[in-house]
């Protein structure tokens, strides 16, 4: 073999054994990322999945029976089963009036920096009050009314002239109340629970604000909401599916 063959033959040998020992030493820099948790924390997160699998499960049946009951009543009246769906949407839109457990929360000025000589709190921040409606939400709230104004999913709260105002409603004096109602007796408990720990209690107070709970009751009344809902980019439907 002459020498440049000899060359291009050994250039090769050495591109291949230097690409392979490049491999090794990346697969031993990074190694496979094992799992590392015990069984305890394995079965922690099994029981997690399982809760939220319970959860989804419990909200899918109440809408199989209501598609159940609908196709019955669909086929006795439909004129009935249109009238009850009506009513449905109303009260999942807010536009009637409810009772049911939950519990009574009351904003009202800290009477211990009045007494120290700091000036009295007159109103509630719109940031505060949309913070509290946020956590009461995430803590299954299902109804809430603040100073008698229904809130809905297109509720907004907001600074207008310095004035707190919910849809227009003002916000004019302390102390106000925050009504709300859960599913049952059981989540009216545990929002409760969670409340007298929240950090919304501690916010309220940097404000020199007190933020009251009270205990749950079977029977929390909530007003409907009386503001016109602005239906936009929807349109009636004529007989034959066109619209």
């Amino acid at each position: 073999m002459d020498k440049p063959k000899l060359k291009i033959s050994f250039t090769l040998i050495a591109a291949i054994v230097g690409f392979m020992i490049a491999i090794q030493f990346q697969t031993v820099k990074k190694p496979v990322e094992r799992d590392t948790r015990d069984i305890w924390q394995l079965r922690e997160a099994l029981l997690k999945e399982k809760e939220l699998q319970s959860k989804l499960l419990m909200e899918i049946r109440p809408i199989d029976e209501k598609l159940a009951a609908y196709d019955s009543k669909r086929t006795q009246s439909k004129e009935q089963a249109l009238r009850d769906t009506f009513q449905e949407l109303k009260v999942e839109a807010g536009l009637t009036e409810v009772t049911g457990p939950g519990i009574t929360l009351v904003i009202e000025p800290v009477m211990e920096d009045i007494q120290l000589g700091s000036p009295r709190a007159k109103t509630v921040s719109p940031d505060l009050l949309q913070r509290l409606r946020n956590e009461l939400n995430m803590y299954e709230a299902k109804y809430t009314a603040i100073d008698g104004q229904r809130l809905i999913n297109t509720s907004v709260i907001r600074d207008i002239n310095n004035e707190t105002k919910i849809d227009g409603h003002t916000i004019r004096d302390l102390p106000i109340e925050v009504k709300v109602v859960t599913d049952d007796i059981n989540t009216a408990e545990k929002l409760y629970n969670r409340m007298k720990v929240s950090k919304s209690r501690d916010e309220f107070f940097t404000e020199s604000l007190r933020l009251n709970i009270s205990s749950p009751s079977p029977t929390i009344t909530i007003p409907a909401y009386v503001n016109p809902i602005r239906v936009r980019y929807m349109e009636p439907v004529t007989e034959g599916g066109g619209s």
